[in-house]
């Protein structure tokens, strides 16, 4: 019988340090797990092999430095997570294994505005059928990852602002797709999970403290300081989509005046361009007129770029972050509203703030937010059912 402080729990607990170590991580090699969980050497080395016996992991030859290393990985099998992304006009869903691999990924028009319950039912649905066609067992379903495109309070787990999603006014949509799935699922906004999906597969990948910018119906930011995401006590950290650019401007939803939101985000860009290329505009469009020589539309993205530069400014000026990443269908023009960015930080940010950040596009375009979904859901499960089902043989020669 394990006691606090005894050998087998101390055993147990290092065991966990390096599974939680390379969950997260999707691979590491040996010395990084080290570096990692600030165990030494030796006792990673003697880990990993336990591991490996028990089934949990997996050890491949690799590279680091020039030198020749060992990548641990989860074990294919160990376990499955899906993925579940709730945008304003798409449903993707995707499954993935432990050791970070995508298993399956599909994406369907959503009109996720209409209704609640549509969206859950179509939601059920595309996860049955991808569970179905990758022929994963059910009972290995560790978590799902759900996003939806507005905030979610801490405590009560009920989507926020009304005027984002009206037809989803107080429905509480980890709950429901609990019910749903019978497995634990975890929500958040998608401007976090965004975040989470860059820092994990994509342009945020060695970094610890960033900013993963998303403009779309709205604008939001996902933070990430010391390597997590930071979501306040309420749930609402990072809307800058309501810093106050101009007190005289036009009302934005949130009943203030001249918002970032209202100089930046779809609803108010796209009305500029009507009058010279007419209706039926996308963000998606204008992005490729811009990049295509269009006059009109590269002169609106850079506008765009300038105004968001603002809202990094402050983000500088306040939390320092070395990177930030801009999502979304405008990270598509490149340097036509990253060069505004960058212009806009170095005009309004502190110097020091300003000269050690990076501005960088998403490297997963449409995909950030399901693959941060997987990410929320390989974040959230814990270790022990995985060290119980594998170890279960070797643990006892430590009690």
């Amino acid at each position: 019988m394990e006691t606090p402080g005894s050998q087998s729990s101390l055993h147990r607990a290092n065991l966990e340090r390096v599974v939680r170590a390379v969950r997260l991580a999707g691979s590491l090699t040996q010395a990084e797990i080290a570096r990692t969980t600030g165990l030494s050497a030796a006792t990673v080395s003697n880990i990993v092999r336990e591991l490996k016996d028990g089934g949990t992991v997996e050890v491949t030859p690799t590279s680091a430095g020039g030198r020749r290393a060992r990548s641990v990985s989860l074990s294919g099998d160990a376990g499955i997570v899906i993925g579940v992304d709730f945008g304003h006009e798409h449903l993707r869903v995707a499954i993935g294994n432990l050791a970070h691999q995508v298993l399956a990924e599909e994406s369907e028009p959503l009109d996720v505005d209409a209704s609640a319950a549509q969206g859950f039912d179509r939601a059920e649905e595309l996860v049955s059928r991808l569970i179905g066609e990758t022929g994963v067992d059910r009972a290995k379903i560790a978590g799902v990852g759900l996003g939806v495109p507005g905030p979610i309070d801490v405590e009560s787990g009920t989507l926020g602002s009304t005027s984002i999603l009206p037809g989803w006014s107080g429905t509480r949509p980890a709950e429901e797709m609990r019910g749903r799935l019978g497995v634990p699922v975890h929500v958040d906004n998608d401007a976090n999970l965004g975040a989470l999906g860059e820092l994990v597969w994509g342009s945020g990948r060695g970094v610890r403290d960033l900013a993963y910018i998303k403009v779309a119906s709205g604008v939001g930011a996902g933070l990430v300081i010391s390597g997590k995401i930071y979501r306040g006590p309420g749930g609402t950290a990072g809307e800058i989509g309501h810093i106050t650019l101009d007190e005289a401007g036009p009302v934005c939803r949130c009943g203030n005046r001249g918002c970032l939101e209202t100089f930046t985000a779809a609803r108010y860009v796209l009305p500029l361009l009507q009058a010279s290329h007419g209706t039926g505009l996308t963000m998606g469009r204008v992005v490729r007129l811009a990049r295509d020589g269009d006059p009109g539309c590269r002169r609106v993205v850079a506008d765009v770029g300038r105004h968001i530069g603002s809202g990094v400014a402050n983000l500088c000026n306040l939390l320092n972050p070395s990177r930030v990443v801009l999502g979304g269908d405008l990270a598509e023009a490149g340097e036509l509203v990253l060069g505004p960015i960058r212009e806009s930080v170095g005009r309004y940010a502190i110097p020091s703030a300003a000269r050690q950040l990076s501005v960088l596009p998403g490297a997963l375009g449409g995909r950030a937010e399901v693959l941060g979904a997987l990410a929320l859901a390989l974040s959230e499960m814990g270790d022990s059912a995985l060290l119980d089902g594998s170890l279960q043989a070797s643990l006892p020669a430590f009690t």
